[in-house]
C-alpha cells in the first residue's frame, strides 16, 4: 500500500506524461507495493484535478471486459475509468495522431443512459430499461506508461487507458440482441482489422454495464442519466496510423467512422 503522497506523486508523473505524450516506466517498477486500491486512488486524483480545470465527467469505460485479457492481466474481474469531455471525438473532424503516445482504437456497443442506475443490486434488465439508446463507437486507448508495458494497477492508475470516442447515432435497445451484434472494423484502404460480437463483452454488454454500477456504487458513485457508457471492445485493439479513417460497422446499429492525421 502507498502513502498518500506517493499516490499524489504517481498522479502527478501520468499527467506530465499525457501533456509531454513522454510515456513513463511502468507504476508498479517505481512504486513498489502498488494495490488495485492505490491505483484506483491515483485514477480518482488525477480526474478530480481535471475537473477542477474545467473538464466534465461525461460517463464511464470498462476495460479488461474479454476473458482473455483478464487472462492476460492475471485478473479475474474488469477494471474501469471515466470518460471526460475532452476526450469527446467527432467523425467529421480529423484527430492528431501526435496528440498521443502510443494510440490504439477499440470497436464498443455503447450504451447512452435515459436515467439514472440503481447502484448495488443494478441488474441487466436495469440497464436496457435506463437504456435511451445504444450507439455504435470507437475507443481510442492510449498508455502513458512506455511500450504498452502495463500490469492491472498501471492502466487502472492511467485511467483505464481512456483517451478518447466517437459515438454515432444508433437506436433504443428493444427488439436488439446485443449479444449477437457482430462488429467490423476495417480502414480506408478496404481492409477488415477485426472481427467480433458483442458477446465477446462478458458474454452481454449489458451485463458490463450492470458489472459497473454495482461497483462504482461501492465508491458512492451513480451512472447517471445523460452519461455515455462504454462497456469493453467487441474485438481486439488495433494500432492507428496517421492518415487512415477507420470505420467499425455493426449489424443492426449502424457504424461510425474516425480520422486520423
Amino acid at each position: 500500500m502507498l502513502t498518500e503522497q506517493e499516490r499524489h506523486k504517481a498522479a502527478e508523473a501520468l499527467a506530465a506524461a499525457e501533456a509531454a505524450r513522454a510515456p513513463i516506466a511502468p507504476l508498479t517498477e517505481t512504486f513498489q507495493g502498488l494495490t488495485a486500491v492505490d491505483a484506483y486512488e491515483i485514477q480518482l486524483i488525477g480526474i478530480r484535478g481535471r475537473v477542477a480545470a474545467g473538464e466534465r465527467v461525461h460517463g464511464h469505460k470498462v476495460g479488461l471486459s474479454s476473458p482473455v485479457m483478464q487472462q492476460m492481466m492475471g485478473v479475474d474481474e474488469p477494471d474501469y475509468g471515466h470518460l471526460l469531455s475532452t476526450m469527446e471525438l467527432t467523425e467529421d473532424t480529423p484527430v492528431p495522431a501526435a496528440r498521443y503516445c502510443a494510440p490504439r482504437i477499440e470497436v464498443e456497443i455503447g450504451f447512452v443512459l435515459g436515467e439514472s442506475l440503481p447502484g448495488e443490486d443494478c441488474t441487466v434488465a436495469d440497464v436496457l430499461a435506463a437504456t435511451e439508446r445504444v450507439v455504435p463507437a470507437l475507443e481510442l486507448i492510449d498508455s502513458r506508461i512506455a511500450d504498452w508495458r502495463i500490469s492491472i494497477g498501471d492502466t487502472i492508475a492511467d485511467n483505464a487507458s481512456s483517451a478518447g470516442y466517437v459515438v454515432g447515432a444508433g437506436r433504443a435497445p428493444a427488439g436488439l440482441d446485443l449479444r449477437a451484434v457482430e462488429a467490423r472494423l476495417t480502414d480506408d484502404t478496404g481492409t477488415e482489422l477485426a472481427t467480433g460480437r458483442g458477446d465477446a463483452v462478458l458474454g452481454d454488454p449489458a451485463e458490463s454495464v450492470a458489472w459497473l454500477a454495482r461497483t462504482v456504487a461501492r465508491f458512492g458513485v451513480r451512472l447517471e442519466a445523460g452519461h455515455l457508457i462504454l462497456p469493453g471492445s467487441c474485438t481486439r485493439a488495433v494500432d492507428i496510423a496517421p492518415g487512415r479513417t477507420y470505420t467499425a460497422d455493426f449489424t443492426g446499429l449502424g457504424s461510425v467512422s474516425l480520422s486520423f492525421e
